[in-house]
């Protein structure tokens, strides 16, 4: 399957921002808790597929001395991620596929925010091992994600209440459309799976922090 994730995240980079508040239900608590189980003190993190940087602000809002790298493949949206962050000198970027591009194994914190699912399960798996060997020894690893149900009815279930939550925030229905079409390339796995990938990648303590229907925040430490 061709997979177009990057020509859909070039074509819809100047809505993204301004919709996603809406279109993510439980928005903060989802975006509060990657940001809580960052370690304290962290001084080196990576923001894998980082998008335009909604994740970063937050990370460096709460991690003002911090060095951050950011990752994505996207042009238009990196462009986002550096207006927003500005000129701040502790941070870094990157235009690159995070799968096959290499990556430093001296990170404190690894953080994802809606990037992995994108990805087939075999790359899933690949990038949860690469973040296991780029993380310092007690370093975690955190994917707040989309994820799919652990059955075909639960999955469709979720999508049914997703649209119903979305549209009574107040999204329009060109925003649902939008999203729809950024869906269109999306290629979620269920939780369980994706803990299961995390252990065989070395995350011992691999587990699901919050979940609120398709929406998940899953960590791991690297003993």
């Amino acid at each position: 399957m061709i997979n177009r994730t990057k020509e859909v995240f070039d074509r819809t980079a100047s809505t993204y921002d301004r919709d996603r508040s809406l279109l993510i239900p439980g928005c903060d608590t989802f975006y509060r808790w990657a940001i809580d189980l960052i370690p304290a003190g962290a001084k080196t993190i990576l923001d894998l597929g980082a998008g335009s940087g909604l994740l970063t602000r937050l990370i460096r809002n709460r991690f003002p001395d911090a060095h951050i790298h950011l990752i994505d493949f996207s042009a238009p949206m990196l462009a986002l991620a550096g207006d927003r962050m500005g000129n701040d000198p502790r941070v870094t970027y990157q235009r690159a596929d995070y799968v096959a591009a290499p990556v430093a194994d001296d990170y404190c914190a690894v953080v994802s925010s809606l990037s992995i699912h994108h990805l087939d399960d075999k790359d899933k798996r690949a990038v949860y091992k690469k973040m296991h060997g780029a993380l310092k020894p007690n370093g975690v690893f955190i994917n707040a994600e989309q994820v799919a149900g652990p059955t075909a009815e639960l999955d469709a279930r979720y999508k049914a209440l997703w649209l119903r939550q979305v549209r009574e925030a107040g999204a329009t229905e060109q925003q649902v459309e939008d999203s729809l079409f950024r869906q269109q390339e999306d290629r979620c796995s269920p939780v369980a799976e994706q803990l299961r990938w995390m252990r065989e990648a070395g995350f011992e303590d691999a587990d699901c922090w919050y979940k609120d229907n398709r929406f998940a925040v899953m960590a791991g430490t690297r003993a």
